[in-house]
Protein backbone atom coordinates (compact mmCIF):
# COMPACT_ATOMS: atom_id res chain seq x y z
CA UNK A 1 0.00 0.00 0.00
CA UNK A 2 1.36 3.40 -0.94
CA UNK A 3 2.21 6.08 1.57
CA UNK A 4 0.00 9.19 1.62
CA UNK A 5 0.70 11.41 -1.37
CA UNK A 6 1.60 14.96 -0.51
CA UNK A 7 -0.28 17.70 -2.27
CA UNK A 8 -3.03 15.46 -3.74
CA UNK A 9 -5.54 17.65 -5.53
CA UNK A 10 -8.77 16.35 -4.02
CA UNK A 11 -10.77 18.60 -6.33
CA UNK A 12 -10.02 16.02 -9.03
CA UNK A 13 -12.02 13.36 -7.22
CA UNK A 14 -14.52 15.32 -5.13
CA UNK A 15 -17.46 17.42 -6.25
CA UNK A 16 -17.29 21.07 -5.20
CA UNK A 17 -20.16 20.76 -2.73
CA UNK A 18 -20.51 17.49 -0.82
CA UNK A 19 -22.33 18.87 2.19
CA UNK A 20 -25.65 17.54 0.97
CA UNK A 21 -24.34 14.17 -0.16
CA UNK A 22 -27.67 12.34 -0.01
CA UNK A 23 -29.40 14.94 -2.15
CA UNK A 24 -26.49 14.89 -4.57
CA UNK A 25 -26.67 11.18 -5.38
CA UNK A 26 -30.44 10.67 -4.89
CA UNK A 27 -32.09 9.54 -8.18
CA UNK A 28 -34.55 12.08 -9.55
CA UNK A 29 -36.64 9.72 -11.70
CA UNK A 30 -37.43 6.03 -12.20
CA UNK A 31 -34.76 5.67 -14.92
CA UNK A 32 -32.01 6.58 -12.46
CA UNK A 33 -33.43 4.43 -9.66
CA UNK A 34 -31.74 1.01 -9.70
CA UNK A 35 -33.59 -2.14 -8.59
CA UNK A 36 -37.10 -2.72 -7.16
CA UNK A 37 -38.39 -3.31 -10.70
CA UNK A 38 -41.87 -4.54 -9.76
CA UNK A 39 -42.43 -1.62 -7.39
CA UNK A 40 -41.34 0.86 -10.05
CA UNK A 41 -43.50 -0.77 -12.70
CA UNK A 42 -46.61 -0.58 -10.50
CA UNK A 43 -45.94 3.00 -9.41
CA UNK A 44 -45.59 4.13 -13.03
CA UNK A 45 -49.05 2.70 -13.76
CA UNK A 46 -50.65 4.37 -10.73
CA UNK A 47 -49.00 7.73 -11.50
CA UNK A 48 -49.99 7.66 -15.17
CA UNK A 49 -53.56 6.73 -14.25
CA UNK A 50 -53.82 9.64 -11.79
CA UNK A 51 -52.53 12.01 -14.48
CA UNK A 52 -55.05 10.83 -17.07
CA UNK A 53 -57.92 10.95 -14.58
CA UNK A 54 -56.67 14.33 -13.31
CA UNK A 55 -56.97 13.07 -9.74
CA UNK A 56 -54.62 13.04 -6.78
CA UNK A 57 -52.58 9.88 -6.46
CA UNK A 58 -53.97 7.49 -3.86
CA UNK A 59 -52.16 7.36 -0.52
CA UNK A 60 -48.96 5.27 -0.65
CA UNK A 61 -47.23 3.21 2.04
CA UNK A 62 -43.62 2.03 1.58
CA UNK A 63 -42.47 -0.78 3.85
CA UNK A 64 -39.15 -2.57 4.26
CA UNK A 65 -35.78 -2.40 6.06
CA UNK A 66 -33.96 0.94 6.34
CA UNK A 67 -31.78 2.23 3.52
CA UNK A 68 -33.57 0.63 0.56
CA UNK A 69 -34.96 3.77 -1.05
CA UNK A 70 -38.35 4.56 0.51
CA UNK A 71 -37.63 8.27 0.87
CA UNK A 72 -36.07 8.39 -2.59
CA UNK A 73 -39.15 6.84 -4.20
CA UNK A 74 -41.37 9.38 -2.43
CA UNK A 75 -39.38 12.22 -3.99
CA UNK A 76 -39.43 10.51 -7.39
CA UNK A 77 -43.24 10.30 -7.21
CA UNK A 78 -43.34 14.04 -6.50
CA UNK A 79 -41.04 14.72 -9.47
CA UNK A 80 -43.12 12.52 -11.78
CA UNK A 81 -46.31 14.29 -10.71
CA UNK A 82 -44.54 17.67 -10.94
CA UNK A 83 -45.78 18.62 -7.49
CA UNK A 84 -44.31 19.75 -4.19
CA UNK A 85 -43.47 17.31 -1.40
CA UNK A 86 -43.51 18.26 2.29
CA UNK A 87 -41.36 15.91 4.38
CA UNK A 88 -41.55 15.14 8.08
CA UNK A 89 -41.22 12.11 10.37
CA UNK A 90 -43.43 10.32 12.88
CA UNK A 91 -41.54 11.27 16.08
CA UNK A 92 -41.68 14.97 15.14
CA UNK A 93 -45.50 15.03 15.07
CA UNK A 94 -46.25 15.02 18.79
CA UNK A 95 -49.79 16.44 18.90
CA UNK A 96 -52.77 16.91 16.56
CA UNK A 97 -51.98 20.62 16.18
CA UNK A 98 -48.64 19.78 14.56
CA UNK A 99 -50.39 17.64 11.96
CA UNK A 100 -53.21 20.13 11.41
CA UNK A 101 -50.71 22.88 10.66
CA UNK A 102 -49.12 20.83 7.88
CA UNK A 103 -52.35 19.51 6.38
CA UNK A 104 -54.07 22.88 6.13
CA UNK A 105 -51.09 24.30 4.21
CA UNK A 106 -51.20 21.55 1.57
CA UNK A 107 -52.61 22.55 -1.80
CA UNK A 108 -54.41 20.26 -4.23
CA UNK A 109 -52.19 17.48 -5.54
CA UNK A 110 -49.31 18.13 -3.14
CA UNK A 111 -47.64 15.33 -1.18
CA UNK A 112 -47.10 14.94 2.55
CA UNK A 113 -44.32 12.42 3.25
CA UNK A 114 -44.10 10.97 6.76
CA UNK A 115 -41.05 8.82 7.45
CA UNK A 116 -41.24 6.23 10.25
CA UNK A 117 -45.00 6.71 10.22
CA UNK A 118 -45.46 3.88 12.74
CA UNK A 119 -44.06 6.20 15.43
CA UNK A 120 -46.93 8.70 15.18
CA UNK A 121 -48.80 8.98 18.52
CA UNK A 122 -52.18 7.26 18.60
CA UNK A 123 -54.12 10.49 19.09
CA UNK A 124 -52.45 12.01 16.02
CA UNK A 125 -53.04 8.86 13.98
CA UNK A 126 -56.78 9.08 14.66
CA UNK A 127 -56.73 12.63 13.30
CA UNK A 128 -55.31 11.28 10.06
CA UNK A 129 -58.23 8.93 9.43
CA UNK A 130 -60.71 11.61 8.32
CA UNK A 131 -57.95 13.60 6.62
CA UNK A 132 -56.97 10.64 4.44
CA UNK A 133 -60.48 9.37 3.75
CA UNK A 134 -62.70 12.44 3.61
CA UNK A 135 -60.08 15.21 3.27
CA UNK A 136 -61.31 17.08 6.31
CA UNK A 137 -60.22 17.77 9.87
CA UNK A 138 -62.51 17.95 12.90
CA UNK A 139 -61.17 20.60 15.27
CA UNK A 140 -62.53 20.70 18.82
CA UNK A 141 -63.34 24.18 20.15
CA UNK A 142 -63.76 24.94 23.89
CA UNK A 143 -64.11 22.31 26.60
CA UNK A 144 -66.83 20.66 28.66
CA UNK A 145 -70.50 21.40 27.84
CA UNK A 146 -69.46 24.20 25.45
CA UNK A 147 -67.18 21.94 23.39
CA UNK A 148 -68.05 21.62 19.73
CA UNK A 149 -66.45 20.22 16.62
CA UNK A 150 -65.70 22.41 13.62
CA UNK A 151 -64.91 20.61 10.34
CA UNK A 152 -62.14 22.08 8.20
CA UNK A 153 -62.13 21.07 4.54
CA UNK A 154 -58.75 20.09 3.10
CA UNK A 155 -57.53 20.15 -0.48
CA UNK A 156 -57.06 16.68 -1.94
CA UNK A 157 -53.52 15.63 -1.17
CA UNK A 158 -51.47 12.42 -1.25
CA UNK A 159 -50.00 11.00 1.94
CA UNK A 160 -46.88 8.87 1.46
CA UNK A 161 -45.80 6.95 4.53
CA UNK A 162 -42.61 4.97 5.07
CA UNK A 163 -42.02 2.41 7.78
CA UNK A 164 -39.49 -0.21 8.76
CA UNK A 165 -42.06 -1.91 11.02
CA UNK A 166 -45.37 -2.41 9.27
CA UNK A 167 -46.61 -4.59 12.12
CA UNK A 168 -46.73 -1.53 14.41
CA UNK A 169 -49.20 0.31 12.16
CA UNK A 170 -52.82 -0.19 13.19
CA UNK A 171 -55.30 -1.89 10.86
CA UNK A 172 -57.46 1.26 10.46
CA UNK A 173 -54.39 3.17 9.27
CA UNK A 174 -53.26 0.40 6.90
CA UNK A 175 -56.73 0.22 5.36
CA UNK A 176 -56.55 3.87 4.35
CA UNK A 177 -53.50 3.38 2.14
CA UNK A 178 -54.66 2.49 -1.36
CA UNK A 179 -51.15 1.57 -2.52
CA UNK A 180 -48.74 -0.53 -0.46
CA UNK A 181 -45.23 -1.29 -1.75
CA UNK A 182 -42.72 -3.54 0.00
CA UNK A 183 -39.04 -2.94 -0.81
CA UNK A 184 -36.74 -5.98 -0.81
CA UNK A 185 -33.00 -6.23 -0.26
CA UNK A 186 -30.83 -5.66 -3.35
CA UNK A 187 -28.72 -8.18 -5.23
CA UNK A 188 -25.01 -7.63 -5.81
CA UNK A 189 -25.40 -6.69 -9.49
CA UNK A 190 -27.79 -3.87 -8.63
CA UNK A 191 -25.50 -2.65 -5.87
CA UNK A 192 -22.55 -2.60 -8.28
CA UNK A 193 -24.58 -0.35 -10.59
CA UNK A 194 -25.46 1.91 -7.66
CA UNK A 195 -21.83 2.15 -6.51
CA UNK A 196 -20.62 2.95 -10.04
CA UNK A 197 -23.35 5.58 -10.51
CA UNK A 198 -22.51 7.27 -7.19
CA UNK A 199 -18.79 7.14 -7.99
CA UNK A 200 -19.44 8.87 -11.31
CA UNK A 201 -21.47 11.62 -9.64
CA UNK A 202 -18.76 12.08 -6.99
CA UNK A 203 -16.05 12.01 -9.67
CA UNK A 204 -14.33 9.01 -8.14
CA UNK A 205 -12.28 6.62 -10.27
CA UNK A 206 -13.32 3.05 -9.54
CA UNK A 207 -12.63 -0.31 -11.20
CA UNK A 208 -15.17 -3.09 -11.72
CA UNK A 209 -13.41 -5.18 -9.07
CA UNK A 210 -13.41 -2.29 -6.61
CA UNK A 211 -17.12 -1.72 -7.11
CA UNK A 212 -17.78 -5.45 -6.62
CA UNK A 213 -15.91 -5.56 -3.29
CA UNK A 214 -17.91 -2.63 -1.94
CA UNK A 215 -21.22 -3.99 -3.27
CA UNK A 216 -20.86 -7.49 -1.82
CA UNK A 217 -20.06 -6.09 1.65
CA UNK A 218 -22.95 -3.60 1.68
CA UNK A 219 -25.50 -5.81 3.46
CA UNK A 220 -27.68 -5.71 0.32
CA UNK A 221 -28.48 -2.07 1.15
CA UNK A 222 -27.81 0.95 -1.14
CA UNK A 223 -27.40 3.40 1.75
CA UNK A 224 -24.61 1.28 3.21
CA UNK A 225 -23.04 0.85 -0.23
CA UNK A 226 -22.84 4.62 -0.70
CA UNK A 227 -21.46 5.10 2.81
CA UNK A 228 -18.75 2.49 2.25
CA UNK A 229 -17.94 4.08 -1.11
CA UNK A 230 -17.24 7.42 0.57
CA UNK A 231 -15.06 5.87 3.24
CA UNK A 232 -13.18 3.75 0.70
CA UNK A 233 -12.59 6.90 -1.35
CA UNK A 234 -10.85 8.42 1.69
CA UNK A 235 -8.47 5.46 1.86
CA UNK A 236 -7.90 5.66 -1.91
CA UNK A 237 -6.90 9.32 -1.61
CA UNK A 238 -4.63 8.89 1.40
CA UNK A 239 -3.21 5.39 0.89
CA UNK A 240 -3.42 5.04 -2.89
CA UNK A 241 -3.50 7.08 -6.07
CA UNK A 242 -7.15 8.13 -5.82
CA UNK A 243 -8.50 5.11 -7.71
CA UNK A 244 -10.65 2.52 -5.93
CA UNK A 245 -9.53 -0.94 -7.04
CA UNK A 246 -9.85 -4.35 -5.39
CA UNK A 247 -6.69 -3.92 -3.34
CA UNK A 248 -7.64 -0.57 -1.85
CA UNK A 249 -11.24 -1.75 -1.31
CA UNK A 250 -10.05 -4.82 0.63
CA UNK A 251 -7.69 -2.69 2.71
CA UNK A 252 -10.26 0.03 3.43
CA UNK A 253 -13.14 -2.30 4.32
CA UNK A 254 -10.98 -4.49 6.55
CA UNK A 255 -9.78 -1.31 8.31
CA UNK A 256 -13.43 -0.33 8.80
CA UNK A 257 -14.17 -3.73 10.36
CA UNK A 258 -16.41 -4.89 7.50
CA UNK A 259 -15.67 -8.50 6.53
CA UNK A 260 -16.28 -10.33 3.26
CA UNK A 261 -19.91 -11.04 4.19
CA UNK A 262 -20.57 -7.41 5.10
CA UNK A 263 -20.72 -8.15 8.83
CA UNK A 264 -19.48 -5.35 11.08
CA UNK A 265 -18.48 -5.31 14.74
CA UNK A 266 -22.06 -5.18 16.02
CA UNK A 267 -23.10 -8.16 13.88
CA UNK A 268 -20.21 -10.18 15.25
CA UNK A 269 -21.03 -9.13 18.82
CA UNK A 270 -24.57 -10.42 18.32
CA UNK A 271 -23.33 -13.75 17.00
CA UNK A 272 -20.69 -14.06 19.72
CA UNK A 273 -23.32 -13.28 22.38
CA UNK A 274 -25.56 -16.08 21.12
CA UNK A 275 -22.70 -18.58 20.69
CA UNK A 276 -20.33 -17.85 23.57
CA UNK A 277 -22.69 -16.60 26.26
CA UNK A 278 -25.71 -18.76 25.48
CA UNK A 279 -24.16 -21.82 23.83
CA UNK A 280 -25.70 -21.06 20.44
CA UNK A 281 -29.18 -20.24 21.75
CA UNK A 282 -32.05 -20.07 21.83
CA UNK A 283 -31.89 -16.64 23.46
CA UNK A 284 -34.40 -13.78 23.58
CA UNK A 285 -34.07 -10.53 21.65
CA UNK A 286 -34.06 -8.36 24.77
CA UNK A 287 -31.27 -10.45 26.29
CA UNK A 288 -29.15 -10.07 23.15
CA UNK A 289 -29.78 -6.31 23.06
CA UNK A 290 -28.87 -5.89 26.74
CA UNK A 291 -25.66 -7.91 26.26
CA UNK A 292 -24.40 -5.63 23.47
CA UNK A 293 -25.84 -2.38 24.95
CA UNK A 294 -28.19 -1.78 22.03
CA UNK A 295 -31.90 -0.99 21.80
CA UNK A 296 -33.99 -4.13 21.04
CA UNK A 297 -35.78 -2.27 18.24
CA UNK A 298 -32.46 -1.41 16.60
CA UNK A 299 -31.28 -5.02 16.80
CA UNK A 300 -34.55 -6.28 15.34
CA UNK A 301 -34.85 -3.67 12.55
CA UNK A 302 -31.25 -3.00 11.55
CA UNK A 303 -29.09 -6.02 12.31
CA UNK A 304 -31.29 -9.10 12.58
CA UNK A 305 -32.92 -9.06 9.08
CA UNK A 306 -29.57 -9.30 7.31
CA UNK A 307 -28.28 -12.02 9.66
CA UNK A 308 -31.48 -14.00 9.01
CA UNK A 309 -31.30 -13.63 5.23
CA UNK A 310 -27.62 -14.58 5.10
CA UNK A 311 -28.29 -17.63 7.27
CA UNK A 312 -26.23 -16.72 10.34
CA UNK A 313 -29.12 -16.94 12.80
CA UNK A 314 -32.62 -18.37 12.84
CA UNK A 315 -35.74 -17.55 14.79
CA UNK A 316 -37.43 -20.19 16.90
CA UNK A 317 -40.41 -20.02 19.28
CA UNK A 318 -37.92 -19.91 22.17
CA UNK A 319 -35.62 -17.25 20.72
CA UNK A 320 -32.70 -16.73 18.34
CA UNK A 321 -30.22 -19.48 17.52
CA UNK A 322 -26.87 -19.37 15.76
CA UNK A 323 -26.54 -21.55 12.65
CA UNK A 324 -23.54 -23.72 11.67
CA UNK A 325 -22.56 -20.94 9.21
CA UNK A 326 -22.13 -18.52 12.12
CA UNK A 327 -19.81 -20.96 13.93
CA UNK A 328 -17.82 -21.49 10.75
CA UNK A 329 -17.55 -17.79 9.95
CA UNK A 330 -16.36 -16.89 13.46
CA UNK A 331 -14.10 -19.95 13.54
CA UNK A 332 -15.71 -21.24 16.74
CA UNK A 333 -16.13 -24.93 17.43
CA UNK A 334 -19.60 -25.85 18.56
CA UNK A 335 -19.70 -27.35 22.04
CA UNK A 336 -21.24 -30.76 22.39
CA UNK A 337 -24.29 -30.98 24.63
CA UNK A 338 -23.52 -32.04 28.17
CA UNK A 339 -25.47 -35.26 28.93
CA UNK A 340 -25.81 -34.00 32.51
CA UNK A 341 -27.92 -31.07 31.27
CA UNK A 342 -30.53 -33.34 29.72
CA UNK A 343 -33.62 -34.24 31.71
CA UNK A 344 -35.12 -37.69 31.17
Amino acid sequence: MKQPRKGLNTAEVLPEDEQNFTSLIRPKDFKEFVGQEKVKENLKVFIESSKQLKESLDHVLFTGPPGLGKTTLAHIIANELKTEIISTSGPVIEKPGDLAGMLTKLRSGQILFIDEIHRIPKIVEEFLYSAMEEFKLDIMIDQGPAARSIPIKLDKFTLIGATTRQGLISSPMLDRFGITCHLDYYNTDNLIDIVKRSAKIMKIKITEEGAYEIAKRSRATPRIANRLLRRTRDFAIVKGDGTIDKKISDYALESLGVDEYGLDKVDKKILETIILKHNGGPVGLSTIAASISEDPGTVEDVYEPFLLIEGFIRRTPKGREATPLAYKHLKITKKKSDPGDTLF
